[in-house]
């Protein structure tokens, strides 16, 4: 009999947890080639976003979009570029896209994070910069018709944000006390909302308290985790595009 079906019918759970733990394996090994093999480190940087990418495209609903970008909003303004941005993929279009450049309306985010090459207290603060570039921006709401009347315009959700790495810089991983010092702010526009170590374990506190993964699987764990923070969003926002229509005119309205 096959191994996989062997296990699965005897086994289940431990079915499920060697599975993705292969899987891990794998993009560990992909990271991995591309820091002994790659000299330029920028180049290096967009690989790994890459493989981070298709991990997140392969696990999320197809109602979400994955991709680089910097996010906009009606009044002009944008955020940083952006390593990886979780977008609605079903109301909401992209704007002035050119190749790989696109921006993305702030009411269609629902998460952002950066890739960077570890996890250490300096990317942790430019992950929140990242964060802060984003959740600073303008996001409007309007009602939505339906057959039986309208919805309320709806309330707007905090953007998710995150940093993941293949590695950690302190002996301690993510359970350090250097670490819970780097993470210490938990509120605002600069908070992080998860951290994914690959060699350790992730960390987050999407419903407020601090919550790490076991060390085995700490990718699918995170992943699941943030699938389900991502389900209790709901939808996005109805853009007011007249918001950005009056952009287009050189006469305050």
């Amino acid at each position: 009999m096959n191994k996989a079906k062997s296990l699965s019918d005897v086994d289940g759970k431990a079915f499920l947890r060697q599975s993705f733990a292969a899987e891990q394996d794998v993009l560990g090994l992909h990271l991995k080639l591309a820091s002994k093999s790659v000299t330029h480190n920028g180049v290096m940087g967009d690989i790994n976003e890459k493989h981070f990418m298709q991990m997140l495209r392969r696990y999320l609903p197809k109602r979400y979009d994955v991709d680089t970008g910097i996010v906009i909003d009606s009044n002009g303004k944008s955020s940083q570029q952006i390593d990886i941005v979780i977008f609605d993929n079903q109301y909401t279009p992209t704007l002035l896209d050119q190749q790989s450049h696109r921006y993305i309306p702030a009411e269609a985010v629902y998460c952002v994070l950066e890739v960077k090459p570890e996890v250490n207290k300096e990317y942790i603060s430019y992950a929140r910069d990242k964060a802060k570039s984003v959740r600073s921006l303008v996001r409007t709401s309007v009602p939505i018709v339906h057959a039986g009347g309208q919805y309320p315009a709806k309330a707007h959700f905090e953007i998710i944000a995150g940093l993941i790495a293949p590695d950690v810089a302190w002996v301690g991983g993510l359970q350090s006390d250097a670490f819970a010092s780097s993470i210490a702010q938990t509120d605002g526009e600069c908070k992080l909302d998860f951290v994914l170590a690959l060699s350790d374990r992730s960390f987050d506190c999407f419903w407020g308290l601090h919550h790490f993964s076991p060390l085995n699987n700490s990718m699918a764990y995170l992943i699941f985790r943030l699938l389900q923070k991502l389900q209790s969003l709901g939808t996005v926002p109805a853009i007011d595009w007249n918001e950005y229509a009056k952009v287009m005119s050189d006469i305050d309205e």
